[in-house]
């Protein structure tokens, strides 16, 4: 397995899973044109977890001044409880503290206990409920990690 920078090609294969696996009952925005953005926006990263070519799960992150902030992550079924999903947050985290940036912000849906103990395994944590955060329909948690503290 390895991960690396989403070209143009991976953009409808990442749209799909994130219709698939993320954006399951809320109706499908990041479509292909979405992702494309995504990967060609310069203040921005797409990451790729492949296996023998083929794409297992990604990330999308965007970076400003001082944040960086995880838009999306995914990992297909089969691949889960490899590591998958805490490579691609690696990288996203080891990518803003090469930029400069040491707090790292996302949300989850408030019903993904799955997601969000994985995310608390890894040094994220809550900090804001969002009621309706979702399109009106599901509300969502936010959660932050200050990377500076953690290489103290």
């Amino acid at each position: 397995m390895r991960i690396r920078l989403a070209d143009l090609q991976d953009a409808l294969i990442i749209a799909e899973m994130s219709r698939n696996l993320i954006e399951v009952g809320l109706g499908w925005s990041w479509k292909e044109q979405r992702v494309l953005r995504s990967i060609t926006d310069q203040d921005a990263s797409v990451a790729v977890a492949c296996e023998a070519d083929r794409v297992i799960g990604f990330a999308i992150a965007k970076y400003r001044r001082e944040e960086a902030h995880i838009l999306l992550l995914a990992v297909d079924q089969a691949s889960r409880r490899r590591g998958v999903g805490t490579m691609l947050v690696r990288w996203i985290e080891k990518t803003a503290l090469i930029a400069g940036i040491g707090i790292v912000y996302l949300e989850a849906r408030l019903n993904n206990v799955g997601a969000r103990a994985f995310y608390d395994a890894l040094g994220y944590r809550e900090f804001r409920t969002e009621p309706g955060r979702y399109r009106g329909l599901e509300s969502g948690v936010c959660l932050g990690k200050d990377l500076w503290l953690e290489r103290q």
